[in-house]
């Protein structure tokens, strides 16, 4: 919008094949409004607009009709006298037709003769392209949009508020969980299409949802070209936001009025009367206008300085590898980020938040690390997020990693990324590695012993990010070629292993040992202390063909196939019955860490852990309190033979009851309760690469 001619600033009417209903009315009221709260706000029968600008010659609001959003219906030229206080311009506005359109077209003070159009960084909803991916090359024009006065029944609504020990999170996509046809829902790839398998998200037995993002982003903006179809390729995860405050129109079945907002809410109320919380994945680390050559759409023209790391040379700083940084700790950007947070608890009902590259919030303006970041404590100790659920990306692109020492106390998580590694390379076998496995099985102390509790890692194997469970043991190198970039993006340390043959393969021996290493992985996250966390699709052993960085597509490598549900069924029974298992069983999900009454650690032999022997092969009692003996027997055996072992007695007036042995194919992998034979011979052959689950009773 460079080069726009000073004249147009001035008020005017371009009424030109508009919707007369949703022109503002000729008797129009203007006043000068004031400067607080930011944004839109409903006030004395009109509609206040207040936004901060700083070094500003010119601001005037443009008012736009939804239905045609490239002139404006109105441009009203704000009074630097009458309509600024300090760096706030503001206007109120009394007659205007319900969800008008508007953007802001900023003249700076240098260059001269310079303007932008700028979207609210506080609008509530953004009006933009209502399909998606339609359209291309066509640029992308985001445009605030007035929903104050609207409505929503909340039925009620209550927050399940699910103590943290018993969550189950599952890290899904919203347009992924149902845009494959074979989803069979009616609004495929929408909030509402998530509504509609409320019901398998039950059975499955998770009760969190960590959604990617979901604030308005563009998901056009990639440039890569797929090499095989030649058809441009789209931001598909959306981890480039473009407004904090508004839904992602693309994710509704229309984008109508307040369309969006209504969905969203709608599927949140319904997750709630499901017992399921709602935690969003948010990215207050970045913006999609990039470094210098980027667009200038909003933050930018409004004040650079405020909302971007800049050197004294004037370089956008790029912790987070995309261009930019968000200046976090700068008051303005600050205040910024608590108002998005408290907008989505109060108007939302979100139940908590998964913060992106989180470390960059704990930066300063020059990004250096801070020792008590402003914005981090003021989050901690804001008395609206008082219930919420913060959860940590504890590192960033820059090299900062604080994974166990990101906030004092209990009151964050983190995604616990060496219990990633850790796991990966104990089950695969790798060397050196059973005193930290068992470490990360116990909550990982050793990163949250010093005044934290379990529940301050998130457990996890996979995400978003790298290989889907199936593709960690069927790949030992990426294969990220049909993105465009010759296989150069994405991780290139995995600690994958895919044993024994490179891909699928219709060798028995090999599909067999692989679906052993799932069962294990999935056996291993469902009885660490902790949270677990489950990727979207692992469930079904969803496979991206080894491509480890699907971020730009679109297609069945991130959909969720629900047709495999029913073609591979045994690894959907076996991980809903581990997760039923889990939350029926206090013993796995703790407020506190194991002590010597709470666990007995034991080797081939009973409590003999001979932890000096790597022998791949570790083994434990969890204990009912009060010394009633153990109640639960566990053993992996990651090496590439079998172990002889000897099981300790089950207490007395017990005995021992098969629940898990991964090395049975299914059904026999998990035994219901009903079902559990006993344990006839303490002494066992345990094969290679295979778990077992034992309970007393």
């Amino acid at each position: 919008m460079k080069g726009i001619n000073s004249d147009m600033m001035k008020e005017s009417s371009s009424p030109k094949g508009l919707s007369m209903k949703k022109q503002p009315s000729n008797d129009l009221q203007i006043s000068k409004g004031v400067p607080y709260p930011f944004g839109t706000t409903a006030l004395q029968e009109g509609i206040n607009f207040a936004i901060y600008v700083k070094d500003a010659q010119k601001v005037a609001l443009c008012l736009f009709d939804e239905n045609n959003q490239t002139n404006p219906v109105k441009e009203i030229e704000l009074d630097p006298h009458e309509n600024r206080t300090g760096n706030v311009w503001h206007i109120h506005l009394k007659g205007l037709a319900p969800f008008m359109v508007y953007n802001y077209r900023v003249t700076p003070t240098q260059p001269e003769n310079t303007s932008y159009l700028l979207l609210d960084p506080y609008a509530k909803a953004v009006a933009s392209d209502p399909i998606w991916n339609s359209r291309p090359t066509e640029p992308y024009r985001p445009l605030g949009k007035v929903i104050e006065g609207s409505s929503f029944d909340w039925q009620g609504d209550k927050l399940p508020q699910i103590p943290a020990k018993d969550l189950v999170l599952y890290e899904m996509h919203v347009r992924g969980f149902t845009k494959d046809e074979s989803s069979e829902v009616k609004h495929p790839g929408t909030y509402l299409g998530i509504v509609e398998k409320i019901p398998y998200l039950k059975e499955l037995g998770v009760n969190a949802l960590e959604l990617l993002p979901i604030h308005e982003f563009n998901e056009k903006e990639a440039m890569q070209v797929h090499p095989k179809t030649k058809q441009k390729m789209v931001n598909y995860f959306g981890y480039s936001t473009v407004n904090f405050f508004a839904p992602m129109n693309r994710y509704a079945s229309q984008s109508i009025q307040d369309q969006a907002v209504i969905e969203f809410k709608t599927m949140v109320r319904e997750l709630h009367k499901a017992g399921i919380e709602v935690i969003l994945d948010v990215v207050y680390n970045h913006t999609f206008e990039g470094n210098h050559e980027g667009p200038i759409s909003s933050f930018r023209g409004l004040d650079r300085h405020a909302y971007y790391m800049i050197d004294a040379q004037g370089n956008y700083l790029n912790f987070s590898g995309c261009g930019n940084t968000f200046n976090a700790n700068h008051p303005v950007t600050r205040e910024l980020i608590l108002n998005s947070l408290r907008y989505w608890v109060t108007e939302m009902h979100v139940d908590g938040f998964r913060f992106d590259l989180a470390s960059i919030l704990t930066r300063a303006e020059n990004g250096a690390p801070l020792g008590n970041p402003p914005l981090v404590e003021a989050i901690s100790l804001d008395p609206i997020l008082s219930q919420t659920k913060l959860i940590a990306e504890a590192w960033d692109a820059g090299g900062l990693y604080q994974v166990g020492g990101f906030y004092p106390g209990n009151r964050w998580s983190e995604w616990n990324g060496r219990y990633r590694d850790v796991v990966r390379r104990f089950i695969k076998g790798t060397a050196d590695h059973k005193t930290a496995f068992a470490t990360a099985l116990c909550g990982s102390q050793d990163l949250y012993g010093w005044g934290r509790e379990p529940i301050c890692s998130v457990n996890f194997v996979t995400a978003h990010d790298g290989f889907s469970l199936a593709d960690l043991v069927t790949y030992n190198d990426k294969h990220n070629e049909e993105n465009g970039e010759n296989n150069r993006d994405g991780f290139d340390h995995n600690d994958s292993w895919n044993c024994g043959i490179e891909g699928h393969s219709s060798n028995k021996k090999i599909v067999y040992l692989r679906e052993r290493q799932i069962r294990n992985f999935h056996l291993a996250l469902m009885i660490s202390q902790g949270i677990p966390m489950i990727l979207m699709g692992d469930e079904y052993a969803h496979t991206r063909h080894g491509n480890n960085n699907t971020w730009c597509q679109d297609n069945e490598l991130n959909w969720f196939l629900w047709d495999h549900l029913e073609t591979r069924p045994g690894f959907y029974r076996f991980f809903r019955s581990l997760i039923n298992f889990r939350k029926n069983h206090p013993l796995l999900g703790r407020t506190s860490f194991l002590d010597d009454q709470d666990i007995t650690w034991h080797g081939v032999a009973p409590s003999n852990p001979d932890w000096g022997n790597d022998n791949r092969f570790v083994a434990f009692t969890l204990n009912y309190p009060d010394q009633q003996g153990p109640a639960l027997y566990i053993a992996f055996n990651a090496a590439h033979h079998s172990q002889t072992i000897d099981i300790p007695p089950a207490g007395h007036g017990k005995s021992w009851r098969w629940v898990v042995n991964t090395h049975n194919p299914p059904p026999d992998d998990f035994f219901d309760e009903e079902q559990r034979p006993p344990l006839i011979a303490y002494h066992q052959r345990i094969p290679a690469y295979t778990a077992i689950l034992l309970e007393a009773v």
